[in-house]
């Protein structure tokens, strides 16, 4: 369809209504489908896609003021204009209220329709224009809060990327510190609700007996201390995306609350006397295997059917150690300007032992390497020094130890007597053996670090024929 096509959806049902205003709207320029009803509306609306939509406020069944909740969940793009008879404008106001763009009298005029709609293009034109303004300007942020060039990233992002355009809930997975939450924001500055709020909530670090009114809500005097109405997280995200972090942790009475919101639009704030709409776009993650908990009883089957509409796996860091040096040097620039620091780089010596790490805390442990790095480092680099004991401790994996090349040959001889013995369980003759070198040697080197006689016993005298090294 051309650009100078707009697509207009009428729905009235009356059929000489319906046929003069697509004969006049098709004169005008508009690619015009029609609908006796808001169920036949709505199953068109599935199908396709529409610039605007013009609707009769009283219709059977479902009510004009009804589609127009619906379509601003199914299509929030989509203009939507209402037709009134006299005596419906207080019903024409409330359906402002919920997001309608403007409301005709009937019987509609020409001029007047042929106006309200070149309005309503003209504002979705702009809509359309800021949004694609803000996606070229959070490429940048993107590229700031979500680094990569691995295989496993670019996977990732063309996931995101597929799953921000359409409205279907989305349940991230991942370890603890893949970055959940950054994938959520992404998702949601990719989407048509970019410049609607985006509310992140973190189930797990809520105490069970207030998340509830966090979550829904409250109205003033639903229980001691409620001196007010809170509007709750669902609230607060509506028109945008709410974040629901660690969902597996969600209580199981909570749970039920939260399936209705996801099959009615509506949620039940407590102390309330009737249900609320939303308009909420759900995202949700864990780390806990779910369909262990399904089977286990501690997780709704429907809910999590409900949730688990798309899932997308964020990988782990040491699945990705391409990009790991990339987020070295974006943490290390970032903290940087944190810490008014002015750290040119990182060393290779410290770049290959962050390689060879095996990063359990993914990559928020990385940053947080990094921001230590940044604020205790002193010099134009980062270097070994820089990098915590864990990192910089060699130990044995398999048989076989790791050193960075660099380290002092007297650091050399006392890392390998020290993790051999760790090998042996402590056997000195053993790891005397291992290294082909005397007992008393190791026994030495272990009174120069203070930990041991400076001689063996008589029963541990040396097994090697008095080698030295």
């Amino acid at each position: 369809m051309s650009p100078h096509e707009p697509s207009l959806l009428l729905v009235d049902d009356e059929a000489g209504i319906l046929d003069s205003l697509r004969r006049l709207l098709e004169r005008d320029g508009y690619v015009v489908s029609c609908a006796r009803s808001a169920e036949e509306a709505l199953g068109i609306l599935q199908r396709e896609s529409f610039d605007l939509l013009v609707t009769d406020l009283r219709l059977p069944h479902l009510s004009g003021l009804e589609l127009l909740r619906l379509v601003r969940r199914m299509a929030p793009e989509t203009e939507v204009i209402l037709m009134t008879a006299y005596g419906q404008i207080e019903d024409a106001v409330e359906a402002m209220k919920e997001g309608a763009y403007d409301f005709l009298q009937k019987p509609v005029k020409r001029a007047a329709l042929v106006k309200t709609l070149d309005r309503a293009m003209e504002r979705r034109k702009l809509v359309q224009e800021n949004r694609q303004l803000r996606a070229r300007l959070d490429s940048a942020e993107q590229d700031r809060l979500l680094v990569g060039q691995s295989p496993a990233f670019r996977h990732l992002m063309e996931l995101v990327r597929q799953v921000a355009s359409s409205e279907a809930t989305v349940l991230l997975r991942g370890e603890s510190g893949t970055g959940k939450e950054l994938a959520a924001r992404a998702i949601h500055r990719l989407s048509a609700r970019a410049a609607a709020p985006f509310v992140a909530v973190n189930c797990a670090a809520l105490p069970e007996s207030i998340i509830e009114s966090e979550l829904f809500g409250y109205v003033k005097g639903a229980f001691t201390g409620a001196g007010a109405d809170r509007p709750g997280r669902f609230r607060q995200a509506d028109g945008g995306t709410l974040f629901l972090d660690e969902i597996g942790d969600l209580a199981p009475h909570l749970q039920v609350k939260l399936l209705r919101v996801l099959q009615e639009g509506e949620i039940e704030p407590v102390g309330a006397d009737r249900p609320v709409p939303v308009n909420v776009r759900l995202l949700a993650a864990t780390h806990r295997d779910l369909e262990a908990a399904v089977a286990q009883g501690r997780f709704r089957a429907d809910l999590y059917y409900r949730l688990n509409v798309i899932s997308v796996r964020l990988p782990t860091l040491s699945e990705r150690p391409d990009d790991i040096a990339l987020l070295a040097a974006h943490f290390m620039e970032q903290f940087n300007r944190k810490n008014n620091k002015r750290f040119l780089g990182i060393t290779q010596q410290a770049l290959d032992v962050l390689a060879s790490y095996p990063w359990p805390g993914n990559v928020r442990e990385l940053e947080n390497v990094m921001e230590r790095a940044v604020v205790l480092g002193r010099g134009d680099f980062i270097s070994l020094e820089h990098l915590p004991p864990e990192l910089t401790e060699i130990t044995p994996s398999g048989g076989s130890i790791t050193l960075p090349i660099g380290v002092p040959m007297e650091e050399v001889e006392r890392t390998m007597i020290r993790e051999t013995l760790r090998f042996t369980g402590g056997n000195k003759q053993d790891a005397a053996r291992l290294l082909g070198i005397a007992t008393r040697t190791i026994y030495r080197r272990l009174a120069e670090e203070g930990d041991g006689p400076a001689d063996p016993a008589p029963s541990e005298g040396p097994r090697d024929g008095g080698a030295r090294p």
